[in-house]
């Protein structure tokens, strides 16, 4: 052959994240299940295919966790880091989605849905009512959410996602 013959291994990435990690403790609240159905009149019938709507939400979620703040790096941190494969449904060989097609996806597909924002809002809500994260730890950089909200409507110090205060 060429010497790029595939190796057979076997490779279970769930032994790979520490029982203690924070994905895995919010993974056991994440319940995306009704998503698609909300989100269904955002899948185009023709055109290339978009990213799966639970995979974009999954690495935005990775994105405040870990304070990523720009969608290059989000994508390419997703790339190399076993947890947030695991953490994104993503196996060793699946491709985690360009930068670029990534930004198409949130700021056009999706940009006229609250779904998103809903999603987020009630994953991190219960996150911090379970003690997992705490609610300062989501300062919501511009590069990732565009607030459509007025700088007016958010309240710095609540526990809750403050939307409203994105400087873009």
């Amino acid at each position: 052959g060429s010497g790029q013959d595939k190796l057979f291994y076997s490779f279970n990435l769930d032994n790979h994240v520490p029982r203690e990690h924070l994905l895995r403790g919010i993974d056991h609240f994440l319940d995306l299940r009704d998503l698609r159905q909300h989100l269904a009149p955002f899948y185009s019938p023709m055109g290339r295919p978009s990213i799966d709507p639970e995979l974009m939400i999954r690495m935005l979620i990775v994105s405040y966790c870990f304070g990523i703040r720009s969608e290059r790096r989000l994508c390419e941190e997703v790339h190399l880091n076993l947890a947030y494969r695991w953490f994104c449904r993503l196996g060793l060989e699946d491709a985690v989605p360009e930068h670029s097609t990534f930004s198409r996806n949130r700021h056009g597909r999706f940009r006229d849905s609250d779904v998103l924002r809903h999603v987020f809002e009630s994953v991190l809500g219960r996150c911090m009512s379970e003690g997992l994260v705490k609610g300062e730890g989501f300062a919501i950089d511009a590069s990732i959410i565009r607030a459509d909200a007025s700088p007016a409507r958010g309240v710095p110090g609540t526990e809750s996602i403050n939307w409203g205060c994105v400087k873009g």
